[in-house]
């Protein structure tokens, strides 16, 4: 395709440069010049002079006409004669329209989005062997945007596919793009409702996403899974999230308590449902350290929230996330809590991971974020309040940190 854009440029330049040089150019089909014909006319007048055809008078008469012919066919021959400086300014010209247009070009020009483009259809397959399959280096950021470009056109080139469907949407929540993600989670269950994988990530997409409508949404989809897999841990994992997120204590502590009893007593995930359980009962932090795994890897923050904040934005939303740096975008924890003031004590943990297999296993080197979230949705705006940690490094199991939000 490169190659066509260059032929492409190449012609342009080429027409320009005829359209500058052809009309000034004299032509060749000329077999006399100018004098020549002066002279021969001349010597025609004088032999019809010298055989008495021409009057003496009107010899001079016929010649001074002829000569004021020649000078005026001799003032437009100087007027349209193009001067040898004119040649190299015509040049100088074509070559600096070259230089403008290439420049211009390499800034705006759409041959990178077209070089990417082309890497993506070359390695749609390895791409999807990585992230399905865990084949080959970890998909970065990179990556995965590369990996939607080439699912996007597989798409519109053959129609309608609902694995293609489904795997643009779980690259667009590891992006962020939350709204895209469900929209694409959507068109994959229109072809295939029922599969239990495509309902829990369109579930955890709407969870992620926030508001009252999604989450009804999600625990929708989840019970249509529960339905099938009373036992699915996933699932249950979800319907908890939900209703801790809809202020629903009682059903959530059910659903946990449901969960912690599905799991193996050497589950580490169990110590992360008895720390939930233990949050929601009122238990006492050292009540919940005592079942949480020594080597399990988890976050406490000790946050300061400003009391102007609580005060002019009382129904915003509170949202603590760590993320990997370097990595996606994607939290490997977060948790959203109501609006609050003073002092505040957040846990993060393996359990709050927002995709399976993303978590704070994942990466040795995070960051923590608090925003408060003016909308109380997880849409970001320029109101929002912000601060985020310095890098943190997993020397130990368990990081503790403080942070300050103010105006």
């Amino acid at each position: 395709m490169i190659w066509q854009i260059v032929a492409g440029a190449v012609v342009m330049f080429a027409l320009s440069a005829l359209f500058i040089f052809w009309p000034r150019k004299a032509s060749a089909q000329n077999h006399q010049t100018p004098a020549q014909l002066f002279e021969e006319r001349l010597q025609l007048l004088v032999l019809a002079r010298d055989a008495g055809e021409l009057a003496e008078q009107d010899f001079s008469s016929a010649a001074a006409e002829l000569k004021d012919q020649f000078l005026e066919q001799e003032q437009k021959a100087v007027l349209y004669q193009q001067p040898k400086h004119k040649v190299l300014f015509h040049s100088s010209l074509v070559v600096f329209v070259l230089v403008i247009v290439g420049v211009i070009y390499s800034q705006n020009g759409h041959y990178r989005e077209l070089a990417d483009w082309e890497l993506a259809q070359q390695n749609l397959a390895t791409y999807g062997q990585r992230a399905l399959l865990g084949e080959g280096e970890p998909m970065n950021e990179r990556d995965m945007q590369l990996f939607s470009l080439a699912l996007r056109t597989k798409l519109d080139k053959e129609g309608d596919d609902a694995v293609a469907w489904m795997l643009l949407g779980r690259v667009w929540m590891t992006l962020g793009m939350l709204e895209e993600s469900v929209e694409s989670f959507e068109r994959a269950l229109k072809l295939m409702p029922e599969r239990t994988p495509l309902l829990i990530s369109y579930s955890q997409a709407l969870i992620m996403l926030g508001g009252d409508y999604n989450l009804a949404k999600a625990g929708q989809s989840v019970a249509k899974v529960l339905m099938k897999e009373p036992d699915n841990i996933d699932a249950v994992s979800l319907m908890a999230l939900i209703a801790h997120e809809r202020g629903d204590n009682e059903q959530a502590i059910s659903a946990w308590q449901l969960l912690a009893s599905s799991l193996d007593a050497d589950d580490p995930r169990l110590a992360v449902v008895a720390e939930r359980l233990a949050e929601l009962t009122g238990q006492t932090a050292a009540a919940t350290a005592e079942v949480v795994a020594a080597n399990e890897r988890s976050i406490t923050l000790t946050l300061s929230i400003a009391d102007t904040l609580a005060t002019d934005f009382p129904d915003a939303s509170l949202f603590v996330f760590a993320r990997a740096i370097g990595g996606p975008p994607l939290p490997l924890a977060a948790k959203r809590l109501p609006m609050q003031s003073g002092l505040v004590t957040i846990n993060l943990s393996t359990a709050d991971a927002m995709q399976p297999g993303w978590d704070l296993t994942q990466s040795e080197q995070i960051e923590v974020v608090a925003r408060i979230a003016i909308s109380g949705t997880v849409e970001r705006s320029a109101q929002d309040v912000e601060v985020v940690s310095a890098p943190l490094r997993f020397e130990q199991p368990h990081l503790t940190l403080q942070l300050t939000l103010e105006p």
